[in-house]
């Protein structure tokens, strides 16, 4: 697969379940090098099953655009102006450059408001996929999670 064949379009209200499901895949796929199981099981919002409530009130408020290939939804990215909130790829398709379109989506959208720099929120685990997309490192930071969880995590900026 090369990213001529992903789509990105806006998601969709009945796109939800499917985002649920890709962000409790992604994390339960992380191996627990960076994070603990219950750092993991807290950024997965203590969720097995998929859950669509959450995904569409974050649709109210962030803007959300998903990669598709056909009429798989592999990963999708959530921002609002000019931070990126969220970037998740099913485990099944990574390494495949969906979520580098995705950022390049986010980093062109940002452009187009005239903004001349973003930010982000990177995990441990997502540091070094951002500074190879030319983001840099400000500092690290504790991000609070549900149930009192605190994980380090790096925020990171990039000039466009």
């Amino acid at each position: 697969m090369s990213t001529n064949e992903i789509s990105l379009r806006p998601a969709q209200e009945t796109d939800a379940l499917v985002l649920s499901a890709i962000h409790i895949a992604a994390i339960k796929a992380l191996p627990t090098t960076l994070y603990t199981q219950k750092e993991l099981l807290a950024w997965r919002n203590y969720q097995d099953k998929p859950d669509a409530s959450k995904i569409l009130k974050r649709m109210k408020v962030e803007t959300l655009w998903i990669a598709i290939e056909g009429d798989i939804i592999m990963g999708f990215a959530s921002f609002i102006v000019d931070e990126l909130i969220a970037l998740y790829v099913h485990p099944k398709y990574q390494g495949k450059g969906i979520g580098r379109a995705l950022v390049q989506h986010f980093c062109d959208e940002a452009t187009r408001q005239g903004i001349d720099k973003v930010i982000t929120t990177a995990s441990l685990y997502a540091e070094g996929f951002y500074l190879r997309l030319g983001f840099t490192a400000i500092q690290k930071a504790p991000h609070y999670l549900r149930g009192g969880v605190v994980v380090p995590v790096t925020k990171m900026s990039k000039t466009l």
